[in-house]
């Protein structure tokens, strides 16, 4: 058995290897990229002190904020609305997959499969996929998230199940308990602070995606955003990305309020 010293020892040598290899990666790109790393520091302040006088919003922004919050309005409840979708669906294909609920292990594999296949594919080429089958509309933004989120939320939900309601399954299965009773009666009930948990935590993240899934189907909030900044308007879309930041806070505080009701 290795003692304290040599164990830390061989830690901080493992430690040590790894970031050199980081760091010659990184050095080695940034010459295959003739990146110059010093230039690109000092240009990080007057990068943003150009956004902070062209994207201020000005008194003459005001003109464009009933716009701004209709098209955000929407874009929070198409998040919304795929979040939920994406939500009931991947519950009940959770409960097929899970290890501890799943039917047959071919059933299991299978979605384990369609999960990982939804999820490593980027929300961006869900985007420009679908685009070309359902052109500029809402119903393209709002396929891209719900196939993105049905990815994770498999994934999320099957662990959920196998964490903590195997050893329920496994109590009402030997006390004769028949599959839906166990379902409907014991796993779901226990999980669902934790599924609700997660709910909550895509509709931020949507509502984030949201806008760059609008850019690219010419809908919502990125929509706007992309007109206005196409249209050297940069106070509008410094107005634009305010009424975001200011949605996505109180997102996040309503959903951080919730999470301490329920868990």
């Amino acid at each position: 058995m290795q003692s304290p010293a040599k164990f830390l020892k061989h830690k901080g040598w493992h430690q040590t290897t790894i970031i050199a290899l980081v760091g010659g990666i990184y050095v080695l790109g940034s010459w295959f990229l003739k990146f110059d790393n010093l230039n690109g520091l000092l240009a990080i302040p007057k990068a943003f002190a150009w956004l902070g006088v062209n994207f201020r919003p000005t008194a003459n922004s005001m003109e464009y904020l009933p716009r701004i919050w209709q098209k955000l309005i929407q874009t929070v409840l198409l998040a919304i609305s795929s979040t939920v979708v994406a939500a009931i669906i991947s519950i009940f294909v959770a409960l097929l997959g899970s290890k501890v609920t799943g039917i047959n292990g071919f059933v299991q594999t299978l979605v384990r499969g369609v999960a990982s296949f939804f999820r490593n594919i980027p929300l961006v080429a869900w985007s420009m996929i679908l685009l070309f089958s359902f052109k500029q509309s809402d119903f393209t933004g709002f396929l891209a998230l719900l196939l993105m989120s049905i990815g994770y939320l498999i994934r999320a939900f099957m662990e959920i199940i196998e964490d903590e309601a195997s050893e329920t399954m496994l109590a009402l299965k030997a006390t004769g308990a028949n599959y839906f009773q166990v379902i409907f009666q014991a796993v779901l009930p226990q999980i669902l602070p934790s599924i609700l948990s997660w709910i909550l935590y895509m509709i931020e993240n949507n509502v984030r995606d949201a806008t760059l899934v609008g850019i690219l189907t010419g809908t919502g909030i990125g929509f706007i955003f992309d007109i206005y900044y196409k249209s050297f308007r940069f106070d509008a879309a410094g107005m634009t990305v305010l009424a975001i930041i200011i949605v996505v806070i109180g997102l996040e505080t309503i959903s951080n309020q919730i999470r301490k009701v329920i868990l």
